[in-house]
């Protein structure tokens, strides 16, 4: 059973308590502070993650076990460590961009 976590918004507008990840080249906002749980993305210009969740907004789901969610789906984005409790992948359905989050550890 998929968990709603946040909506995902591209921008290129600097926002307070961004986060860095390296690895993807993006600042990230915590969406647990937004009062609606989004997120905001804002991506350096060299940044190599797919363009598609650079250009469009996405939604998350927290799931139990990220392989399995994944597994038939079209991925974008294979499963990664976002940080050291979180492994993420990106899926698409038509045209709506998926995150699908896992915790670990």
């Amino acid at each position: 059973m998929a968990k709603y976590r946040h909506f995902g918004v591209p921008t290129s507008r600097q926002s307070a308590n961004e986060t860095y990840i390296a690895g993807a080249k993006v600042y990230i906002t915590d969406p647990e502070t937004h009062p609606y749980h989004i997120e905001f993305l804002r991506f350096e210009a060299d940044s190599d993650f797919h363009e598609l969740v650079r250009k469009n907004t996405h939604v998350a789901f927290e799931v139990e076990d990220l392989d399995a969610a994944i597994a038939g789906k079209n991925v974008i984005i294979h499963p990664f460590d976002a940080t050291p409790t979180l492994r993420c992948a990106f899926i698409t359905d038509h045209e709506a961009v998926i995150e699908l989050i896992q915790p670990i550890g």
